[in-house]
């Protein structure tokens, strides 16, 4: 059979560009939890002490925008003053108005039902699922958020005091033909105090992250293990590189396992299909593969702003069915509405949720208690 190798990417809740989504999904949850009918297009960026919060907000909740980003800087674990970005001392530009009347009037169609309400957008969002693992998802983007959540862990509680917030890794999984065999490579940076000795911290990292977040069987001899490949992380997180809202939505999704419509999810409402739409193509997908009518599905949706109704629904399965592609399309057509109403509606997508999804992925392991990954749709 042919090999082939397949990398993924994740990165720990210390990251700048997952510092600037974390702080717009707080912000998104602050302001649901006291006006479900927020409509929320929030952008954040993070640069050497500074927050800067932008973008259109239309709601009747008042919060305190600048106490949420200090609140989820110091969750993250940013604390240490003087180290250039930290919860107490960056300064906070909130920069926000409300959205514009001529997207409003194509959203709200109707108050009593909200299925006949318009997308907030045009767009077109790709879901997609595999049978690899119990979540069907690449095992490339699950192994990968494996290891970032846990040095995450390990940071958060001491077990090597050592380490900073920022941090990522990156999984290659062989494959002879399509079935993933063995790791080939696995690339882990963490952000780490200048005192300790980089061979101490490859050792740590080593036996109490890889070890313990990749299963012994997926390792073998020839097996690369790249720790710190520079040598040092000491300057990491905002203090070192710019962050911005939407700048990781690769691995907020399948870890470039499958294509992806361009469209950020973080920060923004649930009238925005970029994030709605994204749960049901999801949703669609996993049922597919989770039925067993396929062992491989993509589903792309495409709206126009102001119409409920996706003007396509394009289902893939990459010759994996298990049933004619013709039935198994009408199957999913008449058991579904996919009109944005509908969807936040099935998903209850105004509950103040998101946060704890802006980091470790949208979809699978992450989101396992979320509505879209339920296998319960009737085909």
């Amino acid at each position: 059979m042919r090999k082939r190798i397949f990398s993924s990417e994740a990165v720990c809740a210390g990251h700048p560009d997952k510092v600037a989504d974390q702080i717009a999904d707080a912000i998104l949850d602050a302001l649901l939890e006291k006006d479900p009918e927020s409509r929320v297009a929030c952008e954040v960026t993070c640069i050497p002490n500074q927050v800067h919060i932008f973008g259109e907000i239309t709601s009747k909740a008042e919060v305190n925008y600048e106490q949420i980003a200090r609140d989820t800087i110091r969750k993250i674990g940013y604390t240490k003053t003087g180290e250039d970005f930290d919860d107490q001392t960056c300064r906070i530009v909130v920069d926000l108005h409300e959205q514009s009347p001529d997207i409003s009037v194509g959203i709200v169609r109707d108050k009593k039902n909200l299925e006949k309400n318009g997308a907030g957008d045009q767009g077109i969002m790709f879901g997609y699922a595999i049978n690899q693992t119990d979540d069907f998802m690449p095992y490339s983007i699950e192994m990968a958020n494996d290891l970032v959540k846990r040095l995450d862990f390990v940071r958060k509680e001491k077990i090597l005091e050592y380490l900073k917030p920022d941090g990522k890794a990156q999984v290659s999984i062989e494959c002879e033909g399509d079935i993933p065999c063995r790791i080939d490579t696995i690339v882990l940076s963490a952000q780490h105090d200048e005192s300790v000795d980089i061979s101490e911290l490859r050792n740590d990292l080593k036996t109490i992250v890889i070890d313990e977040a990749i299963p012994s069987e997926w390792i073998d001899k020839k097996t690369r293990i790249l720790i710190n490949p520079t040598g040092r992380f000491v300057k990491g997180g905002p203090g070192a590189d710019s962050g911005l809202t939407g700048r990781k939505l690769i691995t907020d999704s399948y870890g470039g396992y499958a294509r992806h419509g361009g469209g950020a999810i973080s920060g923004k409402d649930p009238s925005k299909v970029d994030r709605s739409a994204a749960y049901m193509a999801r949703y669609i997908a996993k049922n597919i593969v989770g039925q067993g009518y396929a062992d491989e599905c993509e589903v792309q949706l495409a709206y126009a702003i102001g119409v409920a109704e996706p003007v396509s629904i394009y289902i893939e399965t990459f010759g994996t069915e298990h049933i004619n592609r013709h039935r198994l399309e009408r199957k999913v057509l008449s058991a579904i509405d996919c009109r944005p109403g509908a969807i936040i509606k099935k998903f209850s997508l105004k509950e103040p949720i998101y946060e704890n999804l802006a980091v470790y992925g949208q979809f699978g392991e992450n989101a396992k208690d979320m509505p879209w990954e339920r296998i319960d749709l009737k085909l």
